[in-house]
């Protein structure tokens, strides 16, 4: 089967490198000492937007061989769902996967906004859909639903959500969602539902995954953790007669050798404060990012203390936001890490880079083409113009 492999776009601006922890292009956070102002070039306005930035993202990155686009959602953020309508006119088959947390929507108004998305991109629109870590992000949201609560209203939304994607009438009582009669538009009905990754740690919400999920979706973690966490995801699924794949969202820094890519850890590292060195503050009850921090022998002095193993780091949250671990080497290391969780049983990437924009080409040109993974052709890979984000 393909491997899909999907590039993230910042839909919060972008920094210059991991060297500073400044916005560039793209940003648009207020003027700030040691930031630059959206759209401002030598204190004058130069026309290019945040959406500009966002579009060459996905137009750099569609040419560069990636499937498609990962749209986060966060406070900081802009919406994905507007995101995504706005970008979809400039690209061709790139797919655009939206983020969102169904607490702040009713299901039946997202069956009606997703269906019109896919009728308006030919069937470009994918889940991701994530139930929130809790703490200051989440009471932003106005949303006060305990951990394991999240999950079961997800959970009862999708039973929604798809129930009114198969037809109406639909009718449908849970602790969460009433409706009654519900039902798409005959203009919208019959478009394809778009496939869900399914994200969260805990064992609520591999309960939900294993009902929910096309693709299981985790962070990077050490592979024999990763490992075991889908094997639990996949014996909930069985229990039900359903089968999911998996996903892995992973930060990567590759470089023609491993000590210039190492060179730029390295100097991202002198900006690192040093009171994160001695471990992470708790901020909500995300079990994803509490499992993160396990895996790190805190306090830590030097960065090559955060490779789990080889090529394994986990300190890219300390350069900037998300999270922890990722990858760092050669192209050929990365690419040869990237074979080895598809020989795990990893089905779909969601990579990612900053800058965005370079970093999709030089990951594009550079590791794509080395992947060789479950379903490698006897051929070379093809040249850049041709390859489609899949192997």
């Amino acid at each position: 089967m393909p491997i899909d492999i999907y590039w993230r776009i910042g839909t919060h601006g972008d920094q210059p490198s991991l060297r500073r922890r400044i916005a560039s292009r793209g940003g648009w956070a207020p003027d700030a000492p040691g930031r630059v102002a959206p759209g401002v070039r030598d204190g004058r306005p130069d026309g290019y937007t945040h959406l500009d930035h966002m579009a060459d993202v996905a137009r750099s990155s569609e040419l560069a061989g990636f499937v498609g686009g990962l749209l986060p959602s966060f406070p900081f953020t802009d919406d994905p769902w507007a995101a995504a309508a706005s970008l979809a006119r400039e690209t061709t088959t790139y797919r655009f996967m939206i983020a969102y947390q169904p607490g702040f929507l009713h299901p039946v108004q997202a069956a009606r906004m997703s269906a019109s998305l896919q009728r308006a991109t030919g069937g470009r629109v994918v889940y991701n859909v994530i139930s929130g870590g809790g703490g200051p992000a989440q009471l932003w949201w106005g949303d006060k639903v305990d951990h394991d609560d999240r999950y079961a209203r997800t959970s009862e939304f999708l039973d929604v959500l798809k129930g009114v994607w198969g037809g109406g009438p639909f009718d449908y009582e849970g602790r969460f969602y009433r409706v009654e009669g519900a039902g798409l538009p005959e203009p919208l009905a019959g478009q394809p539902f778009p496939e869900i990754y399914f994200s969260g740690s805990s064992p609520a919400a591999i309960q939900a995954a294993g009902r929910h999920a096309d693709y299981y979706l985790s962070w990077l973690e050490p592979f024999p953790a990763l490992a075991a966490k889908f094997d639990q995801v996949r014996a909930e699924s069985a229990a039900i007669g359903r089968a999911p794949r998996f996903a892995v969202r992973i930060d990567v820094l590759a470089r023609e050798t491993e000590a210039e890519a190492w060179d730029e850890i390295r100097r991202g590292w002198r900006h690192v404060d040093p009171a994160a060195l001695r471990g992470p503050e708790a901020s909500g009850d995300s079990v994803g990012w509490l499992r993160s921090a396990s895996f790190i022998d805190w306090p830590v002095r030097d960065f090559r203390e955060l490779e789990a193993s080889p090529n394994v780091w986990g300190g890219f949250h300390l350069l900037r936001g998300g999270p922890a671990f990722g990858l760092v080497g050669s192209y050929e290391q990365v690419a040869a890490r990237l074979d080895e969780l598809v020989a795990l049983g990893v089905d779909a990437f969601i990579l990612a880079g900053v800058p965005h924009l370079e970093e999709s080409y030089r990951v594009g040109e550079n590791v794509l083409p080395l992947l060789r993974g479950a379903t490698a052709a006897a051929t070379p890979p093809a040249p850049i113009s041709a390859t489609r984000g899949t192997l």
